[in-house]
């Protein structure tokens, strides 16, 4: 890992994720989650003002040490528990059937091996439980998925790894969950290579 992955993208992507319309999506998303939750993709912690007041405890994976340094600062101030791991999604460490939620957001698009991540979110989820998503990616108009496609190799050097053109539902659906809501829409103010969110629940 370099020192554009450990130092400097991770304070361009904590400033880019603070943006006042990303706070109230984070919000809307977490309102409901509850029991014991697991957060893949932690990042720098801004998901933590967000949780409700009876999260007390959270357990969260990252594998960026850069992301991590910021993320600690956040844990310090918050009254949540956090359990932060430097780990990889595609290889949670955590036993089968554990969480009641895990949650992810602007977080598959930069996970190498995406569908294997999502089948670990599947294997410690616990029956009934739900996974909670909140991303970017493909556009359903040709002409943007095509930039799409194109501009996907420069934004994974510029954004360390990020892909613009991930199908978020298709690879969500391709799990065995027995229940799937995906909404689709624009993020207010961004361009649609960027800017196409997909928000959703998946129930095991």
């Amino acid at each position: 890992m370099g020192i554009y992955s450990r130092h400097i993208f991770p304070r361009l992507c904590d400033r880019a994720m603070r943006r006042p319309e990303m706070a109230r999506l984070r919000s809307e998303l977490l309102v409901d989650v509850v029991g014991e939750v697991l957060e893949i993709g932690f990042g720098t912690g801004l998901n933590l003002e967000h949780y409700p007041e009876h999260v007390r405890r959270l357990s969260a994976v990252d594998p960026g040490e850069g992301m991590g340094r910021i993320g600690r600062k956040r844990i310090a101030r918050s009254t949540v528990e956090v359990d932060h791991r430097l780990a990889v999604a595609e290889s949670l460490p955590f036993e089968d059937d554990r969480f009641d939620c895990v949650v992810s957001t602007w977080t598959l698009c930069s996970i190498p091996d995406v569908r294997r991540a999502l089948s670990e979110v599947y294997r410690v989820l616990k029956p009934g439980g739900r996974f909670l998503f909140l991303e970017h990616g493909l556009n359903d108009d040709p002409c943007v998925r095509r930039w799409q496609h194109r501009l996907t190799p420069i934004q994974r050097v510029l954004a360390d790894g990020c892909r613009l053109d991930l199908d978020v539902e298709a690879v969500v659906r391709g799990q065995p969950f027995r229940e799937v809501e995906v909404e689709r829409f624009l993020l207010e103010g961004t361009p649609r290579l960027l800017g196409s969110m997909y928000r959703g629940v998946a129930r095991k």
